[in-house]
């Protein structure tokens, strides 16, 4: 199985007249077919989009997913009307929500989060790469072409570090079962804990690499959640990595939620709590693939 999409998953593109939209729903329609199936535009439903595929635009979410079938959507919806537009999937009740956008205040996505918690919907972001099952369907803006389809669950807090995540695994020739960039946002939909119970769900799975940032208390969360599920006897062989070992406390970098702030969030504590977990931490990110490789070995 696979996480989270598939081969058969249909994405509505929240934002996909613009011009972020538009490329990126073109690079995943030449990505192994994945199913785009419409957009949404309050104020050009009835309308199509000019691309290689034409898709219909709808008015509204709930428009797109009775006449399409839609179980997944992307927001590609600036950063004013992006918690609106997540709103709007959730309402209409969208399975899964993939937002990109970055920069969305703080506040908006504390309401997102109150109506996410009431819902049946799953987020992924927002300010995140997105999600890809390679060679079945590609959400969001991960580069395709680095992908191979192979037993390597990846979860990562960073975008960037993603792909490299995602280059080094392929390269190490295990490929990757699902990849998953969650964000790095203080307010978002889902935590590394969500994705770490589904690698540890899966039979495809075999190997987890865990990409973490300073600021925040998600990284020790997920180290004490390996732990009790190796009481449980369920573990599996990780490599993880924290990026912004050298960042000053009080000093946001990168990601807004990437700040130390009151002696907590920072490198060495996240890092002791992995190894305590029984991960194995890449001293760099040039070394997460041969570090999962000695961690599958023991």
């Amino acid at each position: 199985m696979s996480i989270l999409i598939d081969k058969n998953t249909k994405i509505l593109v929240q934002g996909l007249t613009g011009k972020t939209g538009s490329f990126h729903t073109e690079q995943a329609l030449a990505y192994h077919g994945t199913k785009m199936v419409g957009g949404i535009h309050p104020k050009k439903g009835g309308e199509k989009w000019d691309g290689s595929v034409p898709l219909p635009i709808f008015a509204t979410v709930a428009e797109g997913k009775e006449k399409t079938g839609a179980n997944a959507s992307v927001v590609y919806v600036p950063p004013a009307g992006a918690a609106a537009a997540i709103i709007e999937a959730i309402e209409a009740e969208i399975p899964l929500i993939v937002c990109i956008t970055e920069g969305i205040p703080v506040m908006d996505m504390v309401k997102v989060k109150a109506r996410l918690d009431r819902s049946g919907s799953r987020l992924i972001g927002p300010n995140c790469p997105g999600i890809v099952t390679p060679d079945e369907c590609k959400i969001g803006i991960m580069p395709g072409n680095i992908f191979r389809k192979g037993s390597v669950g990846v979860v990562s807090r960073s975008g960037t570090l993603t792909y490299e995540a995602v280059f080094q695994t392929t390269n190490a020739g295990l490929g990757q079962s699902t990849a998953v960039g969650i964000g790095g946002d203080p307010v978002k939909g889902t935590e590394f804990i969500d994705m770490l119970e589904m690698f540890l769900a899966d039979d495809e799975t075999k190997s987890i690499i865990m990409i973490g940032e300073i600021g925040g208390s998600a990284e020790e969360d997920a180290a004490q959640f390996i732990i009790d599920e190796a009481k449980r006897g369920r573990r599996k062989p990780m490599a993880g990595f924290i990026a912004g070992r050298t960042a000053p406390a009080g000093r946001t970098m990168g990601h807004a939620g990437a700040v130390i702030s009151g002696g907590k969030g920072g490198a060495e504590d996240k890092i002791a709590a992995m190894e305590a977990a029984g991960i194995r931490v890449s001293p760099s990110p040039a070394r997460l693939g041969t570090t999962l490789v000695e961690a599958i070995k023991g």
